[in-house]
């Protein structure tokens, strides 16, 4: 079977960074207005999967994401690790309004809590971001999902350490002021990623009832069942599948880039420890039993480098109850440093379609 990382993650990527000139001489609020008054283009992640950031404010920010069929994972509804995506943008924006010039920030956690599942429907799923705190060496925002009915789908939050601002010669700054950029949109030769048809297949239900999720994950690994269209789009694939334990690989292209030049985006990193862990979840699952997730919560240890080499994500289980299950995961560079951990919680839903969307809300189900 052909790896699914072989077609869009190999392809050149597309995209934009922050002007340096931009960055000493105005605010963070400033800076982020150049997406909207032509002195800035989006950053690759907008192309890869239509992330685009729609409004600003003193308040915060709204991004947009669509709910595409490229997000599927095999059992056919968006997860909530795939919605750290559309998260990471808001949060870290409505913290840049904050801050003034040549003033650079990184973040070093990200708290989900799902409440409902999400369709693939191609419609925006809404990311609004919200600034709490912006102090002299600590920033914490929020961020409210809602799908295109204005359902809310997960709450975020996040909390960077503001870095201390950088020297820059006047001249520079003055340079910059008089002559603010005014990059022009190529024409592409083809259309970007998330406009394209998804490729890859996800399962029927027919599948989840005759399979257990552990078995599912084996084939998928074998290549004895086709890649779903996430692990077409990011190129994430698992390596290891075990009872209670999987390993996931995902090569950190440029593709994946925040506009920051240089740095993996953390919701993409956020997406594949997470998406660890839902694979561990997926192994406890008998067969005609779906998965709930509830929450995740990610912490950043160091930046990632777009060099095109794999990231690796290993999970496992540490405690699993009736209904409940508890897991971590542990994301490390191709040089075996820790880049990231995490930490998520699901529900076991006996006789529950797999892909929820024909079932019912994780919330609604912590009811029962």
């Amino acid at each position: 079977m052909e790896h699914p990382r072989s077609t869009i993650q190999q392809e050149p990527a597309r995209g934009f960074y922050i002007d340096p000139g931009q960055f000493v001489a105005v605010s963070g609020l400033d800076l982020l207005r150049g997406f909207f008054d032509g002195r800035m283009l989006p950053p690759p992640m907008h192309y890869l999967c239509g992330l685009t950031f729609t409004d600003i404010s003193t308040d915060g920010a709204v991004f947009t994401m669509p709910a595409s069929q490229w997000l599927l994972p095999p059992h056919g509804v968006i997860s909530g690790a795939a919605l750290a995506l559309l998260a990471d943008g808001p949060l870290g924006c409505a913290v840049q309004v904050a801050l003034p010039p040549a003033t650079p920030y990184t973040t070093a956690e990200i708290s989900m809590t799902f409440l409902r599942p999400v369709a693939a429907d191609d419609r925006p799923i809404t990311g609004t971001g919200r600034l709490i705190h912006a102090g002299r060496t600590l920033a914490v925002s929020e961020c409210t999902i809602t799908d295109a009915d204005g359902n809310v789908v997960a709450l975020s939050s996040t909390r960077c350490v503001i870095q201390r601002r950088m020297d820059a010669p006047k001249e520079m700054v003055d340079q910059a002021l008089a002559n603010p950029p005014h990059p022009v949109e190529p024409e592409w030769p083809t259309p970007h990623p998330y406009l394209r048809p998804a490729e890859g297949e996800v399962l029927p239900q027919e599948s989840w009832d005759r399979m257990s999720g552990l078995e599912v994950l084996q084939k998928c690994s074998s290549g004895e069942l086709p890649a779903p269209p996430i692990c077409r789009l990011l190129g994430v694939w698992p390596t290891e599948v075990d009872a209670g334990r999987t390993t996931w690989t995902m090569p950190a292209t440029e593709w994946m880039c925040s506009p920051v030049e240089g740095r993996l985006y953390g919701g993409a990193i956020a997406y594949v420890a997470g998406n660890a862990i839902d694979g561990a979840f997926t192994t406890l699952a008998p067969p005609g039993t779906a998965i709930a997730p509830l929450d995740l919560k990610v912490y950043f240890t160091r930046p990632v480098a777009p060099d095109g080499r794999d990231l690796t994500a290993r999970s496992e289980i540490t405690h699993r109850g009736r209904t409940l299950a508890i897991g971590t995961s542990e994301v490390v560079d191709a040089d075996g440093k820790r880049v990231a951990v995490a930490t998520a919680s699901a529900m076991l839903l006996p006789g529950r379609p797999a892909s929820l969307s024909r079932g019912i809300a994780p919330a609604e189900a912590a009811e029962l």
